[in-house]
This record gives C-alpha cells, sequence and structure tokens, in this order.
C-alpha cells in the first residue's frame, strides 16, 4: 500500500506539511500506522506535486488572472524512486518552497511492479494531480477489458505500467468526456471495483482548488483548521479536528467545507 495527503490553504512549507508534523508523510514512509492488504513500509518512491504561488512583484506567468494566488503553468512535481529519507536533498527544497496547494505521496509498490520515479504519485496532466492508495486485484488481466476502452495512445503514455498509472488514465479519460472530478472518481472506483472485487482504491485528486477522495478498502482522514483543509491517509499529529472518513465514501473538500457522500 501507500500513503498520500492533500491540503489546501495558506501558504506553507514542504517542510511544514511533509516533513516536520509528528506522524508526517516522511515517518509514514517507515512507520505507517495502517497498512492493511500487505507491506511494512512506504520505502518504493515518493513524490510532491505543488502550486506555484504569484511571483515577487505579483507577476504571474503566462499573465492570467486567478484569486488563488497560483502560477499560470500549473503544478510543478518532485519525483524519486528512492524513500523520502534517503533523498538528501528533499529536506532542503521542501524548507525553502511554500504552496497553498500541495499532493504528496510516499510508495510501497506491489511485488511484481517496477520502482522508478515515473511510478510514484502523483500523475498530471494539465492543472490536475492524482494519487492512489492500494492494490488492484488480479492486476492486470483483471481491468483488461476496461483498459481497452482507452484510446491507444493512452495506453502507449502511461507513465509506468501499474495499477495506479491505469486508475489515472482511467479517471482522465473520464474528464476529457466531460465528467466532473467527483463523478469520474466514483465511476472509476465503482467500475474497477466490479471487474476486480476486492481492490483498495483510495483515490486522491486535486485541481489546486479543491480535493476529491475516495474510501474504498482503506483509510482516510480529513482535518478542517485555521482556513485549511488536509485530507490524508492517516493524521499526521492528535489535532482533534481530525475526522474518519468511512470505508466506501467520497469526499470534497475546499479550504472552508467539505462533503462525504456514499459511494
Amino acid at each position: 500500500m501507500c500513503r498520500h495527503l492533500a491540503y489546501l490553504g495558506p501558504p506553507a512549507t514542504l517542510s511544514a506539511l511533509l516533513l516536520e508534523p509528528p506522524h508526517s508523510l516522511l515517518r509514514q514512509s517507515w512507520a505507517p500506522r495502517d497498512m492493511r492488504g500487505g507491506g511494512t513500509i512506504n520505502a518504493d518512491g515518493f513524490g510532491v506535486g505543488w502550486y506555484p504561488l504569484l511571483a515577487a512583484g505579483g507577476v504571474r506567468a503566462e499573465e492570467r488572472s486567478d484569486e488563488d494566488g497560483r502560477s499560470g503553468p500549473g503544478p510543478v512535481r518532485y519525483r524519486r524512486a528512492g524513500p523520502m529519507w534517503s533523498d538528501p536533498g528533499f529536506p532542503e527544497l521542501a524548507r525553502v518552497t511554500a504552496s497553498g496547494a500541495v499532493l504528496a505521496a510516499v510508495r510501497s509498490a506491489t511485488v511484481g511492479m517496477p520502482v522508478h520515479e515515473s511510478a510514484c504519485a502523483p500523475f498530471a496532466a494539465g492543472d490536475l494531480l492524482f494519487s492512489h492508495n492500494g492494490r488492484v486485484t488480479g492486476w492486470p488481466r483483471s481491468v483488461a477489458k476496461l483498459a481497452e476502452r482507452l484510446p491507444v495512445t493512452d495506453l502507449l503514455t502511461l507513465d509506468a505500467p501499474t495499477d495506479a498509472a491505469l486508475l489515472w488514465a482511467l479517471v482522465r479519460h473520464r474528464l476529457r468526456g466531460g465528467a466532473d472530478p467527483a463523478s469520474a472518481l466514483a465511476a472509476t472506483v465503482s467500475e474497477v471495483d466490479a471487474a476486480a472485487p476486492g481492490s483498495r482504491l483510495n483515490l486522491l485528486l486535486t485541481d489546486g482548488r479543491r480535493v476529491y477522495a475516495t474510501t474504498a478498502g482503506h483509510s482516510l482522514s480529513v482535518r478542517l483548521a485555521a482556513g485549511a483543509v488536509t485530507v490524508a491517509s492517516e493524521p499526521y499529529d492528535d489535532d482533534p479536528a481530525w475526522r474518519p472518513v468511512p470505508d466506501r465514501s467520497l469526499v470534497v473538500a475546499d479550504p472552508t467545507t467539505h462533503t462525504v457522500e456514499d459511494l
């Protein structure tokens, strides 16, 4: 399994979000509290995606106006194939990089799947960042029929031959067809669950303004506090504001509110 987190709110450094809390994503990479379904650590890579803040003087790339303080080109990603604790450069980057919209993940690769930075979340397209915590049972045969419905170019350009990358392609295909993000996640969970019963399908998606997430076979918690929302596989501290999300749920959240619906 993996662990992931999304944050929307006032600008915070990557270090404050991912490294400094007592049960941070860094600590979860070697001491996760909940690894149901197999695995004991998340040492097969990690990734962080964030939306840049306004440049100095308020000049925005591509000169487009946006009220949320984000830069025009879209999110920036930093992905590595090794464990977060073994990357000597990331703490320095995290200390000086701040954002009001972040998605990050640490990876525990399913046996037989590649360990490479291209297999690490977040996956990206345009303004979107995506992560998957879980696994698809019977991979790859169980979802071959679903993959057949995708454009050939999508299959040829998967980030990696993994279940997470295919899930991202299925979600992205629905989004391109006009589905809203919440519907795209819910429909993807439904069709994959039907094709591969017993799969663990905690999906996490953000456009930098809202976070969309599903729980299906694994843990998820939400915290609303001080004009910010954090959606995470595990609470990273003991703040009583954390609320567990029931299994088989769809979460839609922004910095001031969130909704939880049955899948």
